[in-house]
């Protein structure tokens, strides 16, 4: 299934090929080993309120051990705190209604309800039992076990990677073991043993992970996909009725029904179509389905100048192009893509300009459908190239029921990346936003129906580049007093500003301050109040946490709500009297707090049991901040160690990077496992994952370091971060580093040895994007610009290939469709003409993010072991 092509002008020194496979073979099921290991688990670290439904109490359930769990009441008037009932009591009664064994830390029960303030009816698999909290006295209540809130499927499909900490929480309710097998990303099963009849199993997983449950005998229940939120099931002899059996999944390229009401008037007396290109009106009461191929009294054509590459008919090719909906359809031939006034009285025809339509071949080798080589392709703009745009064209509909075109003017809209429309309003307006293309100008623009004539609302520039392509940076809200909601950075900041749209100008500024707007959480117009998440609020604290405002409309009363030391996540109760405060950091397991609307704390409910994991790995990752290259910019980052760490040893840096200017990208909330940063740790490495300037969510000009320089990726700042680290803890070995990376950080991880090779040593670039000019069209010149000049050749790896220092080994997966896998190839061109040794690993079968399947990871933690002189520790 994979093949390596290794590529060297001077190695003779190197294991023969036979001896290179046996060693990978072998460090092949050494990841497998690792990757299917049960994770340490951690208890407390989860509360899903019920609440009742005066909005003054809730109860939750808390795993407190390994398939153990608790049950908490708590009065959100008072902050009292308290177990739901006497769970050793209950236990006591159950044991023996149902004669077994119960023990009060594992209570077969799943559901709370509290019909009066001295019962309490405990939900279960074996049923529902009343227990009177005074007396103690517990009955069975007639009726039916509580249903299960998951859903199992068929078939069986891989888990997802990249998701958050959860569990699957699985009662056995059958008379014989169930098995718990997880389907890995690469759709292997793993056993995690039985369950046993009558047992529950609290599994710890992350979202996205798939968990086939079946017999003894092989014979499979049903498939569980984990999501963020704890899912419960209980398996019983109507299980296999319910489970979902899916056909083959249709991917993105799926299209939809067509939206029959943008084509219809809303009078419902006229309906707009195309025919050859051209915008047609008719009469709803006429045949559509035989008149749109020949023209009757009943139908008009309202324009003649349109062709194939000037259509009016409904065109998806910016999906397919931009959007990377590579199958996505046009409408049919006769759908047109207009809009339609309130009132019936004009109507807005979207008439595209199609362009050539580029697409990216590459060969699938070893289809699962055959044995000869398939040629493939997908579309795929690429920067520089020409975008389809839809103009609007505005027709009046006069009394007499003809049409008039109304012209619109150019002047506001001349060089679009995107025009789109946005909404009418309830007189003689509607709006549209203006993204031009090179990303330095966003507008919100007036179309006056009446007279064509364009108005600006909001004109937003930037000297480098207006970043759209990121919710909490693009914020626009409308309100219903003729007022809007928008986000700037115009003050090096990413704030909300409060717009009048009659008049074009700011009421005011909403937030203001050196931090940044994350993303809004709720505008409340009636009240005029806004919730929203924020970063570097805290000073002293790392500014890439996350807490929780709010704001009125006019910029008053601005208060944060949350104060923990962490990156923080909160739950409204239904009346949004109190929340829930969620916070956590990579060296701090979840702390879950109960707060009221105005921040105040009311109780602490709990604080996260990690001590398995912590035991596991002998620590936690460990936060660490120094200046950058201005030698005043705080460089937040992250170390882990070795599981088994000796202080005494010194350890070469490996530097896991990710510099996509999309994003900050070091993990920030807690994590009970880390993938391949501990896998590389643990073979004598001490991994290092930084955020230096050129990446999102600290200041404007923080970011602005990316502006038509991704080859900067930081490095500058990631340098001096690990030197400074090194001078306080002797252990790091900076003489010796590397560095790994994918898709963009794979362009950073090969661009450390062009321009870094005096500090990095050892690269490994997976799926990179080696030149912009090569990759997406919509991610590169959002950063890189418009037109494309020289600096995209500036930063290119492919043109600079003959600068590599160190040793290099470029990973590329053969049927990527996410980066064009030739990117990675005119790279192996380059480094050949120029002499250089490298290793080249192609992954057949195998799409972007090759570097992360088992095998291609065990090459790259062989190539660092090899060349940084690693040593596992015992």
């Amino acid at each position: 299934m994979y093949s390596v092509i290794h590529i060297s002008n001077r190695s003779p020194h190197r294991l023969p090929v036979s001896l290179r496979f046996l060693a990978c073979s072998a460090l092949f099921f050494l990841s497998v080993k690792i990757a299917f290991g049960q994770p340490p688990r951690v208890y407390r670290d989860r509360v899903e309120p019920h609440w009742f439904s005066d909005g003054q109490k809730f109860w939750y359930q808390v795993s407190t051990g390994p398939d153990q769990n608790a049950f908490i009441l708590v009065d959100a008037n008072t902050g009292m705190r308290l177990p739901a009932f006497d769970h050793q009591q209950v236990a006591e009664r159950l044991s023996k209604l149902l004669t077994r064994e119960i023990p009060a830390s594992r209570l077969p029960v799943q559901e709370l309800e509290f019909p009066d303030d001295n019962s309490v009816l405990l939900k279960g698999p074996d049923g529902t039992f009343r227990l009177n909290v005074v007396s103690g006295e517990l009955k069975q209540e007639a009726g039916i076990a509580k249903e299960s809130d998951a859903r199992l499927f068929l078939p069986v499909r891989p888990s997802r990677s990249g998701g958050s900490d959860t569990e699957i929480v699985v009662t056995n309710a059958t008379d014989a073991p169930i098995q718990l097998l997880w389907i890995n990303t690469g759709g292997q099963r793993q056993s995690y043993g039985n369950i046993e009849p009558g047992q529950t199993r609290r599994q710890h997983t992350f979202s996205g992970h798939c968990w086939l449950l079946a017999f003894e005998n092989n014979e499979p229940i049903g498939c569980l996909q984990a999501t963020d939120t704890p899912a419960e099931i209980v398996i019983n002899a109507d299980t296999a009725g319910s489970v979902i059996r899916r056909g083959p999944r249709n991917g993105r390229g799926r299209r939809p029904q067509a939206d029959v009401s943008r084509s219809l008037s809303p009078d419902e007396s006229l309906k707009a179509f195309v025919r050859d290109n051209n915008l047609w009106i008719e009469s709803v009461a006429s045949n559509a389905s035989e008149r749109q191929e020949q023209g009757t009294p009943d139908q008009k054509a309202l324009t003649t100048d349109a062709t194939s590459e000037m259509t009016f008919r409904l065109d998806r090719s910016r999906e397919r192009l931009v959007g990377m909906a590579y199958d996505r359809e046009d409408g049919s031939e006769h759908e047109a893509d207009v809009r339609w006034s309130p009132d019936s009285g004009y109507l807005i025809a979207l008439q595209t300009q199609r362009v050539m339509e580029r697409r990216v071949h590459y060969i699938e080798s070893s289809p699962a459908d055959g044995l000869q080589p398939q040629l493939r392709s997908y579309p795929y703009l690429k920067p520089g190239d020409a975008v389809p745009v839809s103009w609007p064209r505005l027709f009046r509909r006069n009394d007499d029921g003809q049409f008039v075109e109304i012209e619109i003017e150019r002047d506001l809209i001349a060089n679009p990346w995107q025009l789109q429309f946005l909404r009418f309003d309830e007189s003689d307006h509607c709006y549209w936003l203006y993204n031009e293309r090179g990303h330095q100008t966003l507008r919100v623009l007036e179309l006056t129906l009446s007279t064509g004539r364009i108005r600006t609302v909001v004109d937003e520039h930037s000297d480098t580049f207006i970043h759209y392509s990121s919710s909490g940076k693009f914020e626009l809200h409308w309100l219903s007093d003729g007022r809007l909601i928008w986000a700037s950075e115009r003050t090096g900041w990413n704030h909300l500003y409060l717009y009048d749209v009659a008049s074009g100008t700011v009421r005011n500024a909403i937030t203001t301050g050196d931090w940044n707007v994350r993303r809004i959480e709720k505008i409340d117009e009636q009240n005029g109040v806004i919730w929203f998440y924020a970063v570097g609020t805290h000073p002293g604290q790392d500014p890439y946490h996350e807490h929780f405002c709010c704001v009125n409309l006019d910029g008053s009363g601005f208060a944060v709500l949350t104060d923990g030391d962490g990156t923080h996540q909160i739950d409204w109760s239904p009346d949004r009297t109190f929340f829930l405060d969620r916070y956590s950091r990579v060296d701090l397991p979840p702390v879950t707090e109960l707060r009221s609307a105005d921040g105040a704390l009311v109780c602490r409910l709990e604080e996260a049991d990690a001590s398995e994991t912590i035991a596991f790995r002998g620590g936690l990752p460990e936060r660490f901040v120094a200046k950058g290259r201005d030698g005043k910019t705080d460089i937040w980052g992250i170390i882990h160690r070795p599981r088994n760490f000796d202080a005494n040893k010194q350890y070469p840096v490996i530097e896991n990077i990710y510099a996509g200017p999309h994003d900050h990208h070091v993990p920030k909330a807690f994590r009970s496992s880390w993938g391949h940063q501990h896998s590389i740790a643990d073979e004598g490495a001490i991994v290092v994952q930084i955020d230096g300037m050129g990446t999102a969510w600290r200041s404007k000009a923080f970011h602005d370091v990316c502006f038509r320089n991704l080859k900067d990726a930081g490095f500058p700042d990631r340098i001096a971060w690990m030197t400074a680290a090194a001078a306080r803890y002797p252990e790091m070995d900076v003489s010796r580093v590397g560095i790994y990376g994918g898709s963009a950080g794979g362009q950073n991880a090969m661009a450390a040895l062009l321009w870094f090779g005096d500090f990095y040593d050892v690269a490994v670039a997976d799926c990179g994007c080696h030149d912009n000019r090569m990759d997406k069209i919509w991610w590169n010149e959002q950063w890189m610009g418009y037109p494309v000049g020289e600096h995209y050749a500036a930063s290119s790896n492919m043109e600079h290939a003959d600068q590599l220092q160190g040793h290099l080994m470029l990973i590329v997966g053969e049927l990527d469709r996410n980066v064009d896998p030739a990117s990675t190839t005119q790279v192996v061109g380059r480094l050949i003409r120029a002499g250089k040794d490298f290793d080249y690993v192609y992954v057949v079968g195998a799409g972007h993010g090759a570097g992360e399947t088992p095998w291609a990871s065990a090459r790259r933690l062989r190539f660092f072991t090899e060349h940084l002189a690693m040593e596992t520790s015992p």
